[in-house]
Parts: C-alpha cells; sequence; structure tokens
C-alpha cells in the first residue's frame, strides 16, 4: 500500500459587517434605527467523491476559500450570506489538523461530508442594540472572520496495477516514465526491495500503479521475500506482466513468463485470473527486435493481449496506460482501507479567557473575548464603549488587575493591542 498525502489550506468566508441605518421617511418623523445584519460567511466543506481515487488534484491546487458574507443595509435588509464551497475527496481520507496534529475527520462513505472551516457569523446591525436606555444606537457590529486552517489529508491507496515479472525486466523504469515516482534504478537484481507505487495521470483520469519487486523461483514458499510481495499482487486488481524480450540477463523471455505464472499459481491459483498484459520490454534492442514476432504471436495465440514497449526511450508507454485505463473502467473497485489510528478530540470546558505575560505585554487568549474584539468597530465610540462593557462583564478588567497590570501597560487580544488605564 500507498499514502498518498496532500497538504491544503482553507479559509472559510467572512461575515459582513452589519449597517448603522435609520428610517428617513416623510410622515415618519422619529423612524427608529433600522440598519439590518451582515451575512454570514460560507463553510468549507470536504465532501466523499466515489469517482476519485487520489489526491492528484490537490498537486496543483492547495489553497482554498469560501465566500465571504455580503454587510447589512437599511431598512432591516439582511446582506446575503455566503456559498460554501465543497472539495470533492476519495472515499478513505482521513484530515489532520496541520497545527494540532489531532484527526478532525474519517471520510469514508459515498457523499459524506465534513465541515473543516466555519464561515464566520454576520455582524449585527444597529437595529439589534435598541434597549430601554439607548433608542438611537449608532453601533454595529463588524462582521467575524471565517475559520483558517492548514490541513493535512492522507489517503491510504491500494494499488489498481501491479507490474510483475523478473528483477531487472524495467518495471522500476516503466513506474518512473508514467508517474511522479522516483524508485531505485539500477542493472543488478533486486534493486527494489520494496513496492514503489506511482499515480498515473491519463486523459484527466488517475489510477495507482505499483512496482512489485523481482519475483524469483520459489516466491510462493517465501523465497526471495516472495510472501511480502505476492500480498501486494494478490490486491492489485490489473497485473502488467513485464518480459525482457531481448533476453539480457541471458535468460529465456518466454521461460521467464511461465516462471512467474507459475509462482503465481502455487501461491494463489486465484491470481491468475486476474487480467493480465503483457509488456515486452527493451524493444530498442537488437535482440528484442529478433525475438519479438515470435514472442507477440506466441503470446497473443494463448489469450494475452501483449504491448511491445521501450522504458528506456518511452515508446509504447503511452498506448499501454491508456489501455489500463480502460480496462479500469469496468472492473470493479478495491475497497480502501483507512487507517485505525485515531485521535480522540477532548471536549474541554472552554474558559471565557487566559492571561499570560510576555516581556510586559499583557496577552489575553480566549474565544469569547477574541471574537467580542474581532467583531468590535473600534472607530465607533459607542462601539468602543459597548467592548468595554464586556470586558467588565466576564471580569477581565479584574483579572488584569489581579495579575499587577498597571496604568499604561499592554494588553494584546488577538491582533489588537491597547493601552491599559484605569
Amino acid at each position: 500500500m500507498f499514502l498518498d498525502r496532500a497538504k491544503i489550506y482553507v479559509k472559510a468566508g467572512d461575515g459582513g459587517d452589519g449597517a448603522v441605518s435609520f428610517r428617513r421617511e416623510k410622515y415618519v418623523p422619529q423612524g427608529g434605527p433600522d440598519g439590518g445584519d451582515g451575512g454570514r460567511g460560507g463553510d468549507v466543506i470536504l465532501k466523499v467523491d466515489e469517482g476519485l481515487r487520489t489526491l492528484i488534484d490537490f498537486r496543483y491546487k492547495r489553497h482554498y476559500k469560501a465566500e465571504s458574507g455580503t454587510r447589512g443595509q437599511g431598512s432591516n435588509m439582511h446582506g446575503r450570506s455566503g456559498k460554501p464551497l465543497i472539495i470533492r475527496v476519495p472515499p478513505g481520507v482521513i484530515v489532520i489538523d496541520e497545527k494540532t496534529n489531532q484527526v478532525i475527520g474519517d471520510l469514508t462513505e459515498k457523499d459524506q461530508e465534513l465541515v473543516v472551516a466555519k464561515g464566520g457569523r454576520g455582524g449585527r446591525g444597529n437595529a439589534r442594540f435598541v434597549n430601554s436606555t439607548r433608542q438611537a444606537p449608532t453601533l454595529a457590529e463588524k462582521g467575524e472572520p471565517g475559520e483558517e486552517h492548514w490541513l493535512i489529508l492522507e489517503l491510504k491507496l491500494i494499488a489498481d496495477v501491479g507490474l510483475i515479472g523478473f528483477p531487472n525486466v524495467g518495471k522500476s523504469t516503466i513506474l518512473s516514465k508514467v508517474s511522479a515516482a522516483k524508485p531505485k534504478v539500477a542493472d543488478y537484481p533486486f534493486t527494489t526491495l520494496t513496492p514503489n507505487l506511482g499515480v498515473v495521470n491519463v486523459h484527466g483520469e488517475s489510477f495507482v500503479l505499483a512496482d512489485i519487486p523481482g519475483l524469483i523461483e520459489g516466491a510462493h514458499q517465501g523465497i526471495g521475500l516472495g510472501h511480502d510481495f505476492l500480498r501486494h499482487i494478490e490486491r492489485s486488481r490489473i497485473l502488467i506482466h513485464v518480459i525482457d524480450a531481448a533476453g539480457t540477463e541471458g535468460r529465456d523471455p518466454l521461460d521467464d513468463f511461465y516462471q512467474i505464472n507459475q509462482e503465481l499459481k502455487l501461491y494463489n491459483e486465484s491470481l491468475l485470473e486476474k487480467p493480465q498484459i503483457v509488456a515486452l520490454n527493451k524493444i530498442d534492442l537488437p535482440n528484442a527486435q529478433k525475438n519479438l514476432p515470435f514472442l507477440q504471436r506466441k503470446l497473443t495465440e494463448e489469450g494475452y493481449e501483449v504491448f511491445a514497449i521501450s522504458a528506456a526511450t518511452g515508446e509504447g508507454l503511452q498506448a499501454l496506460m491508456s489501455r489500463i485505463l480502460v480496462l479500469l473502467r469496468d472492473l470493479p473497485k478495491i475497497k480502501l482501507e483507512v487507517s485505525d489510528k485515531r485521535v480522540e478530540i477532548s471536549e474541554q470546558a472552554e474558559q471565557p479567557f487566559h492571561i499570560k505575560v510576555e516581556n510586559g505585554i499583557f496577552i489575553v487568549e480566549g474565544k469569547r473575548i477574541e471574537r467580542a474584539a474581532g467583531l468590535t468597530d473600534f472607530n465607533n465610540d459607542e462601539a468602543f464603549r459597548h467592548f468595554q462593557l464586556t470586558v467588565k462583564k466576564i471580569g477581565l478588567e479584574d483579572a488584569l488587575k489581579a495579575a499587577g497590570i498597571k496604568e499604561g501597560d499592554i494588553v494584546r487580544i488577538g491582533d489588537l493591542e491597547f493601552e491599559y488605564l484605569e
């Protein structure tokens, strides 16, 4: 199996600002406040799409932002909410918050959705601040910023297609030519000791291709790590049987073919029921050209689909991958395995705020107070007074005094800094 991994940035839409407005009509001399609320920002949502198999699309686009809400208007007209942004992912994706390294979602079912960034609430208009002592409020809230996160998407893949064949027949070179995988390639047996996997993109569709390390005689008995290699073959939907048509290792190409299939049969007869495409490799060499007509005729007569290719030059690889894609469309999809490792996110009672002092600055942290500061328009005197009441109401002022704050000290809340005055 292969862990496909992508890192993306998601930003939910900001809430729209609330409006400050007063009813003004000819025959209504004392029209009251009628500023509407801002619209809510759109959420960012991950949704399972069974038509997707890999995370390759996230290699080309990594930043995703939902639509923001619009500001409120007079006549109690609320702003329009932003549209949610739906990001489609393949089944089997685990979603991890990069900052906390916590698993926040496990997407396995068709059309399953997960909100990964919530849109900001729209700011309240001045019509919402009317009370018995404040009949004509001139304050309105700013829209709340939408959540933003860097996320890690992880998907455990089982190879759709397995490259099989003796050592040094060119499997790793094929994989390196048709995908972004960079397997070790060298001219000696068992260069590849573990399966390498790559994502192949053909005509906008993708599949996972595995370079299964070279099998040898006795693999079904575990010789040469045979059992480990054969287990990967069991999970593949199609096999590409790669043959060194030039016989560069001094072996007979046809004997190699029969011997590998014998090992598959001895390990598990059902492996021979898998679709098997034969790739006659190294046709750029003279000996391969000499052997090609006989090998093509013989294997075709036995019912195999045969492609002549050169992994070194790339000849024939596009036609081979295109044919594989066509065959995969008609085969049952593999059930993706999902990591059973979970991180439980405990729900702790939220404290209204927390104070710490760094370099003489009193830093106040807490969702409630940070949210209140973010919603406040500090250019508006009435809005600033309203924020001061909130500070006093939740006990922040007394807590700052208890922490030793003095007049003139700096208080930081989120991205904002204030000078403390008695």
